[in-house]
């Protein structure tokens, strides 16, 4: 059966998983979730007939010639992806970590493409899904793809592995996020590093960060190459300046970047690594990681009317909401403004975290913030910071506060919703 459906497949190397944009001749998966099924339109989209193939796991469909019937949909989809990885020649770099996992996939996917034909995840496509439909963007001509892994339970990087069995690894760093589903910080360890072991037992090499000493001492007995600024490091990258942007220097090069926070040197000197471990040319690797820009609120600066904003709202977690204020602090000036959103998914520990944050600014000594969520509300005892129960008291407030003239850190997790404020500020 799954060589039928990957016969299929072959005809435009395409897959879908959304009923309302097919593109001729490819496959459909009629996945399911908490709050769809989309087997509910496999008959429909068998019958408009541009797709190739639908692939459902409801036993009760109307039988089609387009329709294949199997146990399990999404199992099948990541048994397609994983039988098609082992037909193509491309080689496979797999990325993961707890932050910058997906910008350091973007800088070293800009890198790569200086000299290979190349995928790469898309967005942060990086789950149990978006793995097996990144692997099934390769094509015959196809000679690297860059996989971003992400995971928040014990196991799933191991799964993955599974699915896209990666030549090479990189994982960025491991910190505190998803502590909920991790069950502490040793959890994230050992479920990150499942990269490193799975990665060993082919005899591939895995790129690691010198100065890291958690990841250092976990990839031990294995092949690896070494970057960042310890003197003891393969490939040596040390940073420069960063009031905003980060410069680093290699090779006794100034590469200047477009990424805001010194916290995105590892995610920096990672791409240069992975280049020169390719052979890329040096002249080349400096000029993608020049022209690269952020988006979709990671370290993005923001220029309005009114003021100057460090838009870093796609995600948080402690270790990343500790580096965006200390790097913060040191190039913000006297008319600050933090805005900062709850950090989620850290189970019995998020009053103990969120209060660190507080101590923190008070460390740092800020003066204005403004927070969203009920968990920093609940912990703030400063006067002078205003908390929000959601994102929408937060606009309501600016709407009757005007805020003008400032640098401003957004900072949060994505489910606060803190882009919403961006257009009264």
């Amino acid at each position: 059966m799954l060589e039928t459906i990957y016969q299929h497949f072959t005809r435009a190397y395409k897959v879908s998983t959304d009923s309302r944009k097919i593109e001729q001749d490819a496959v459909f998966f009629a996945l399911k979730g908490e709050n769809f099924d989309a087997n509910d339109f496999a008959l429909q989209v068998a019958e408009e007939g541009k797709a190739s193939l639908v692939v459902a796991d409801r036993q009760d469909l109307h039988e089609h010639p387009r329709i294949i019937k199997v146990e399990n949909t999404l199992k099948t989809l990541q048994e397609l992806a994983n039988y098609h990885r082992k037909q193509m020649k491309a080689t496979v770099l797999s990325i993961t970590g707890t932050n910058g996992k997906t910008t350091t996939k973007e800088l070293v996917s800009a890198v790569l493409a200086q000299k290979y034909k190349l995928i790469h995840t898309m967005g942060n496509l990086n789950n149990h899904i978006g793995v097996p439909l990144t692997l099934l963007n390769i094509k015959p001509e196809t000679e690297l793809a860059v996989v971003e892994m992400g995971a928040n339970h014990p196991g799933e990087i191991d799964t993955l592995c599974q699915i896209a069995e990666p030549d090479f690894g990189l994982i960025t760093n491991v910190g505190k996020a998803h502590l909920e589903g991790f069950g502490s910080f040793e959890g994230v360890i050992n479920t990150k590093t499942e990269l490193y072991r799975f990665i060993k037992a082919k005899g591939k090499a895995v790129f690691v960060n010198r100065a890291n000493d958690i990841l250092w001492e976990r990839s031990q007995e294995q092949p690896r190459s070494s970057y960042g600024c310890h003197c003891d490091a393969d490939y040596l990258v040390e940073q420069g300046s960063c009031n905003p942007y980060l410069s680093v220097k290699w090779k006794k090069r100034i590469v200047q970047t477009h990424l805001v926070g010194s916290y995105n040197f590892e995610n920096v000197a990672a791409a240069i690594a992975v280049g020169q471990y390719f052979k890329v040319d040096e002249d080349k690797i400096v000029a993608a990681l020049e022209a690269y820009t952020p988006t979709n609120s990671r370290s993005q600066v923001i220029e309005t009317e009114k003021n100057h904003i460090i838009m870093d709202a796609y995600n948080a977690n402690p270790t990343s909401m500790q580096a965006a204020l200390r790097n913060f602090a040191n190039i913000c000036g006297e008319r600050h403004l933090l805005i900062l959103g709850d950090m989620r998914e850290l189970g019995q520990d998020s009053e103990k975290e969120h209060r660190a944050i507080l101590d923190l600014m008070k460390e740092l000594h800020y003066r204005d913030a403004f927070f969203v969520g009920p968990n920093f509300s609940a912990c703030n005892e400063n006067p002078d910071w205003k908390a929000f129960e959601k994102v929408q008291d937060l606009c309501q407030y600016i709407e009757n506060h005007s805020v003008d003239g400032k640098t401003i850190l957004v900072k949060g997790s994505r489910g606060i919703q803190l882009e919403k404020v961006l257009p009264l500020l």
